[in-house]
């Protein structure tokens, strides 16, 4: 491999590593939505909640008094008394009788496993490509990319799934909920799909052999890489 192929894999792997560190952190938090239901009078108490593909976690506060028509309970950045919990599909004996009764447990599920699949697309594809920076071991250059690429997917299907999940609990009528907006989670999940698609993509093209310069040169009688 020689050293201007080298540096572009390196500067490539450096975005993908930015790629993987946002992937674990929407991975791990639960800031994917954020659920507020409707506020008959202020001076109350609001329940707010957010939650990711493990967790919700809820909080309550107090409202006061406001000169605004917002009927929602706001942000929940506000203090009060947080209470996070594990989804009970996933931890026998939580407590999540409210999510479990407004979402759908497949939509959890589901998001949950796929989102796992881009984990170990993105372990596998790191270990490949640092094994190719080993002498004649390049050509594991091609399933790393093709490893990243298909993490991005699994990520922004996880996305999708989750988007879906937050849209079917707000239309329900059998919901409290109102009004929503995803958070930084959300945002890093998204990010993730972007760097890891886009560069899986890019060290695809970069270990793809030379190709000739001449309309009469042949593969065969390209420069031999060093």
């Amino acid at each position: 491999m020689d050293e201007g192929k080298a540096l572009k894999i390196r500067l490539t792997f450096s975005v993908i590593l930015v790629g993987i560190s946002l992937m674990f952190a929407a991975v791990v938090t639960d800031h994917w939505a954020v659920l507020s239901h409707r506020v008959e009078h202020y001076n109350s108490t609001c329940e707010a909640a957010h939650f990711g593909l493990w967790r919700l976690c809820t909080k309550q506060f107090y409202i006061q008094d406001k000169a605004t028509k917002e009927r929602s309970c706001g942000l929940i950045t506000l203090t009060g008394d947080r209470n996070c919990s594990y989804f009970k599909h996933f931890s026998p004996g939580q407590s999540t009788e409210i999510f479990e009764r407004t979402t759908q447990k497949e939509y959890s599920i589901s998001a949950a496993a796929i989102a796992i699949f881009s984990v170990g697309f993105a372990i596998i594809g790191t270990i490949c490509i640092l094994l190719s920076f080993r002498k004649k071991m390049d050509y594991l250059l091609k399933p790393a990319s093709m490893f990243y690429t298909f993490a991005g997917l699994c990520m922004i299907i996880s996305v999708e799934v989750m988007r879906q999940s937050v849209k079917r609990m707000i239309d329900s009528k059998e919901t409290i909920w109102i009004e929503y907006y995803y958070s930084w989670s959300f945002a890093c999940a998204c990010a993730s799909f972007v760097l890891l698609f886009i560069c899986g993509i890019a060290l695809l093209l970069i270990s793809l052999p030379r190709f000739p310069q001449n309309p009469w040169e042949s593969c065969m009688d390209a420069e031999p890489e060093h």
